[in-house]
């Protein structure tokens, strides 16, 4: 007996940040979708496991660091021994459900129907659902995106157990706060996760191949991240370095033996060295497709994969591996299938890296603005020579607005320092509407604020622009 095929116009396999805000967008411009998620809820691993969960426990690391220094050095803050994990994230499930229960009414209130289970191709167009009881429905989409997500990579040689050696997954499932720390990996996630444990008072050991963490963020903004990371007691960047093998001692710590021969001894440690995208159970092969040489999907600017129907969004394209790149993927991706104008300047997506201090970005480098052939002109702000950066605490910050030379149009900006993920947004918005550099300098600035830091990087860059035109002054006289 041949089994019915139910028809939707749009059908998303997965709901996070990507498989969300392509279903919304579809579902706006009038078509029928199904939306899959094979964990219990929607949101996927940015809500359950990552994005909300970790800054939940930032936000702790965050309060405390900042009550450290308001105080000064006469009021100590000592954490008690063996303190439990789960007490510093008290909050963690509460925002995690209240999070997830607004998502889950605004598909609701969207139309948007929810289904729980795994999904498999059948073929171009067919999608197989199997519910948690075995029970199995069959999905025909017009349009189909995958937004399957990603999952922590382990190497065959990192004895992943999740009692000693953890993923980025199970590293919140912890009991006790250790009193040290072993992060193998410098990327965003490692790198966030070093920074939090480290102002918790841990002592935290990062290792990587890379000569420095982030290694795509300007370097003059990560040497004042990696020197506000070894200020806590303990903690210290090792870069060039490579792992030559990690177990547990069977008594007291995970032992980390490096090429060299160093070896490094932790009460824990924390394999953070990438994310695969969550495919092997999608039978893409059946729907035509193939991953690539790293493991993602390939797509075009649109996120269309060489099926013309069939989108990838998030991380199973890789990087930025950002949740709001995502979002944008999502929306863009639908707009594309559904033949509706397709927003331009992707560019202009900021990356938010929530390490402490915050890192973030938009636009170009100085160093990818001249690799592209652009003069430019970098202005300067440090966070120590504004009242607010030293009222708050915060006198380790940085913004750097890089400039087109010729028209002064803002064309990238880079901020490490606390408020950075919301401070650069100004530079986004500045870059929107092709404003120059002028426009921070002649605008007034709340007192005392962060933001003033732009006013402040623009009248440096008008500085140096004076100082060049002087010479040529002189000898016009």
């Amino acid at each position: 007996m041949t089994r019915a095929h139910e028809h939707r116009d749009v059908v998303v396999i997965g709901s996070g940040p990507a498989g969300q805000n392509a279903a919304i967008q579809a579902v706006k411009a009038g078509r029928s979708v199904c939306l899959i998620e094979r964990e219990v809820g929607i949101g996927g691993s940015c809500v359950h496991r990552g994005t909300i969960p970790s800054k939940t426990l930032r936000e702790t690391a965050l309060h405390l660091s900042q009550l450290r220094s308001r105080l000064g050095r006469h009021v100590k803050i000592e954490m008690p021994p063996d303190l439990q994990l789960a007490s510093l994230m008290e909050r963690m499930q509460t925002v995690v459900n209240a999070h997830g229960d607004c998502q889950k009414r605004t598909m609701e209130q969207l139309g948007i129907e929810q289904v729980h289970g795994r999904a498999r191709f059948l073929d171009a167009n067919t999608i197989a659902v199997q519910g948690v009881h075995g029970q199995e429905r069959l999905l025909h989409g017009d349009t189909i995106v995958i937004a399957t997500g990603s999952r922590p990579r382990t190497p065959n040689d990192i004895p992943v157990d999740h009692e000693y050696v953890y993923d980025s997954d199970s590293i919140l499932s912890m009991a006790y706060l250790p009193k040290s720390l072993t992060v193998l990996g410098s990327g965003v996630i490692a790198s966030e996760y070093a920074t939090i444990f480290a102002a918790l008072g841990v002592q935290v050991t990062m290792i990587d191949k890379a000569d420095r963490p982030l290694a795509f963020v300007d370097p003059e903004i990560i040497a004042r991240f990696v020197e506000s990371f070894e200020v806590h007691p303990g903690c210290v960047f090792v870069g060039n370095a490579k792992v030559a093998s990690v177990q547990w001692n069977g008594v007291d710590a995970v032992v980390t033996t490096l090429a060299n021969g160093w070896t490094v001894k932790s009460e824990k440690l924390l394999c953070a060295l990438g994310r695969v995208a969550n495919i092997e159970d999608l039978a893409i092969g059946a729907a035509g497709l193939a991953i690539n040489d790293r493991g993602q999907i390939p797509v075009d600017a649109d996120c269309r994969t060489k099926v013309p129907h069939i989108f990838a969004v998030g991380d199973v394209i890789g990087p930025p591996s950002l949740a709001s790149a995502s979002m944008e993927q999502g929306r863009r991706a639908m707009r594309a299938a559904l033949q509706l104008p397709v927003p331009a300047r992707q560019d202009l997506i900021p990356a938010g890296i929530y390490t402490l201090p915050e890192i973030s970005t938009v636009g170009v480098s100085a160093a990818e603005a001249e690799k592209q052939g652009q003069a430019v002109l970098v202005g300067r702000s440090f966070f120590a020579e504004l009242a607010r950066g030293q009222i708050a605490g915060t006198p380790d910050g940085m913004l750097k607005l890089v400039v087109a030379a010729d028209t002064l149009r803002v064309l990238g900006c880079q901020i490490v320092g606390e408020g950075a993920t919301e401070l650069v947004h100004l530079a986004q918005m500045a870059m929107m509407t092709d404003s120059t550099v002028q426009m921070f300098a002649e605008k007034i600035f709340n007192f005392p604020t962060l933001a003033e830091a732009y006013r402040v990087a623009a009248l440096d860059v008008l500085e140096q622009l004076a100082k060049r035109a002087q010479p040529t002054a002189t000898a016009g006289r």
